[in-house]
């Protein structure tokens, strides 16, 4: 079955009349699931480990679960994709150096850059750099640029009350190709995360793409070697086109660990929207704008010489035929009289 004809089955049951794109119903409304980090009771009762972890537990920005274990055996910190999940992230000794590996990486900065400038759909591509690979993430990369040129946004309807946008980057159809080695030791984290919790792919022997979009959602992870250009169109389509099911446990995929507060940052990239289009205007959208008494005066660029002209006689026209009604007034007052 088309990577297509399953996005339809799984969305055709909430069909609706919202106009925004996919990838940006999730950005405003989906809150990314939360990873779970399990720590020995020894460990959790080392005041250094609870000093670092005090910021996470009392309104962390991090998408985490954090939990001391009650299992004697367990000797070592370990971070799962979920509370229940068997996925193991990692596992090891946490300490400052580990957690910052944990909770942030230079890749997912970028990915998070990326989300709030406003780019649609953030394609990771993970290979080990040989000739093959390359070609192929070389040939993903390309596709991606056609696919940009040739889609379309759903048309928003600003007085539709179901299809507001919340705060954030503006509306706009981009797709990002970020390239990683799979043998990165800084990125290691998120190539477990990037593979999901079904663990299909095994990121230190296979290459691969992912999609990544919202606060931190994958929608999938394919090999390379599979990833042909019906599916990339498939999945690009999908994450561009309305969204027809609201739920995000309706639609697939999994979240990445990020250390964002979204509900901030997207308040500061919609005010950085409203301050740049102030600045292109002129006009300090923040500050109070004073009433002029003067009358405004609107100059109408490529105004041809001859139009000038033209309005110049019609203004004397006006005046004549005026100055010509005063005295014919005057001359039926003076019949009138006599």
């Amino acid at each position: 079955m088309r990577l297509a004809t399953l996005l339809t089955l799984i969305c055709t049951s909430g069909a609706c009349a919202c106009t925004i794109p996919v990838f940006r119903y999730a950005l405003d409304r989906w809150e990314a699931d939360k990873f779970h980090l399990l720590i020995p009771k020894d460990v959790a009762q080392d005041t250094s480990v609870q000093d670092l972890l005090r910021p996470l537990r009392a309104n962390g920005k991090a998408n985490l679960d954090i939990t001391t274990s009650s299992d004697a055996a367990l000797k070592a910190a370990e971070l799962r994709s979920s509370r229940n999940s068997d996925q193991l992230v990692w596992s090891g000794a946490l300490d400052k150096t580990s957690l910052g590996s944990l909770l942030e990486s230079p890749v997912r900065q970028k990915i998070v850059e990326h989300i709030l400038a406003g780019d649609s759909v953030v394609w990771v591509v993970a290979d080990n750099g040989s000739p093959l690979d390359t070609a192929a993430a070389d040939h993903v990369e390309k596709r991606l640029k056609f696919l940009e040129q040739v889609a379309a946004l759903p048309v928003q309807d600003p007085n539709d009350p179901d299809s507001q946008l919340g705060p954030g980057p503006p509306l706009k159809l981009k797709f990002t190709v970020m390239r990683i080695r799979r043998d990165d030791p800084a990125e290691k984290p998120l190539l477990r995360m990037l593979t999901g919790p079904g663990g299909e792919i095994d990121p230190d022997k296979t290459s691969f793409a992912a999609a990544v979009f919202g606060r931190g959602r994958v929608l999938g992870a394919w090999p390379l070697e599979i990833l042909d250009d019906a599916s990339l169109e498939d999945v690009s389509m999908f994450l561009v086109g309305r969204c027809g099911c609201r739920m995000k446990n309706e639609n697939p995929g999994w979240d990445i660990l990020l250390n964002v507060d979204w509900e901030k940052s997207l308040g500061e990239a919609s005010l950085a929207v409203h301050s740049t289009a102030g600045s292109i205007s002129g006009v300090d959208a923040a500050a109070p704008q004073a009433v002029s008494a003067e009358p405004e005066v609107v100059t109408i660029s490529g105004e041809s010489a001859e139009r000038k002209d033209v309005a110049v006689t019609d203004t004397v026209s006006v005046m004549g035929v005026l100055a010509g009604s005063a005295l014919l007034l005057l001359a039926l007052r003076s019949l009138w009289r006599k």
